[in-house]
């Protein structure tokens, strides 16, 4: 038996139990541990849906060029889907993301564009605003726009959410997840919780983000948005793919506590896994520990591998200089 292409093998990762980190809690965590997509990142999944649905619609042609601003993974799965269909690839970044997401993007051919984070979303300058204008430079391009993008959402209430409820057989009580784009979390807890209306859905967010407080007030604060380290969680802006009303609470997590966490999944699990993936360990665990009971079972979405982050939360020096080791 073999694959036509790379893109054949997304899906079907495995369920892994979670022992040294969640020891002492009541219940049984699991970490869906999405690595194992061949762009060793959840957001395989997404991207080959956004180029998919766009070729049906018509808004994606042969020869053309895919142009998206990403924090690294989503460029991947795009790139992935690129390279089995004859497209090619500008994906636009900001400084913030780790070099090794840059260089792994060239690495698959993709033109690789980086501007400032520390400007506002409608700036010039900003990764959104460079992408939509390098669309509409570029004849025969398509912009897929992972933030308002519904396939985003579809991927997963398709895929991830039929996934956990098979390999759970049905038991999951709890999912846990980051919030970025909103599509992971959303599409896995619109399908879970048309399974078992009671399922509790966790988002991870970050300190400088406006998720947490936007779903507890419906105010968006400018003032809860300023830097921060971890990549590929919270925003700036409220994305078409995040619905509050699938998503329960909101927990936020350190730079810190997200950089060491991670570190420990590595030491403690042999889960050698990305920064947001402390971040989401870290909050559900912190949940966990007050809420679960024997009979529950959490999830948790480890969303990408640790090979894009050896410059920064694995390298030591970088820790130290961060005042974290």
């Amino acid at each position: 038996m073999y694959l036509n292409n790379i893109v054949e093998a997304i899906g079907n990762t495995p369920l892994v139990k979670l022992n040294k980190v969640a020891d002492g809690i009541k219940g049984t965590v699991l970490a869906k541990v999405e690595y194992f997509n061949p762009g060793n990142s959840v957001k395989d999944r997404m991207a080959v849906r956004m180029v998919e649905d766009a070729e049906k619609a018509g808004l994606l042609k042969p020869g053309g060029t895919i142009i998206e601003g990403t924090s690294g993974n989503t460029g991947m799965g795009l790139a992935l889907a690129a390279i089995s269909k004859g497209y090619k690839c500008i994906f636009v970044m900001s400084d913030k993301q780790s070099k090794e997401k840059q260089d792994i993007l060239r690495a698959v051919g993709a033109e690789v564009v980086i501007c400032p984070v520390d400007v506002a979303p409608d700036d010039p300058r900003s990764y959104y605003s460079v992408a939509r204008r390098l669309n509409a430079e570029t004849p025969n391009s398509f912009y897929p726009n992972q933030y308002d993008n519904l396939s985003n959402t579809a991927a997963h209430y398709e895929g991830t959410g039929p996934e956990l409820w098979a390999q759970t057989d049905g038991k999951i009580t709890h999912f846990a997840c980051g919030v970025g784009t909103g599509g992971t979390i959303c599409g896995t807890a619109k399908y879970l919780k048309e399974q078992n209306p009671n399922l509790v859905s966790i988002g991870l967010d970050t300190y400088g983000s406006v998720f947490k407080k936007y779903k507890e007030t419906g105010i968006f604060d400018e003032n809860e948005i300023y830097p921060y380290k971890t990549e590929g969680i919270g925003e700036d802006i409220l994305p078409k793919n995040v619905d509050f009303d699938l998503i329960d609470l909101f927990i936020k997590v350190t730079d810190q506590d997200a950089a060491v966490m991670t570190r420990r999944l590595a030491k403690e699990e042999g889960l050698f896994v990305g920064w947001s993936c402390g971040s989401a360990v870290y909050g559900a665990l912190e949940y966990a520990r007050e809420h679960l009971q024997e009979d529950d079972t959490m999830v948790i979405i480890l969303p990408d591998h640790g090979t894009r982050y050896l410059g920064k939360i694995y390298n030591d020096d970088w820790m130290r200089e961060q005042g974290w080791l």
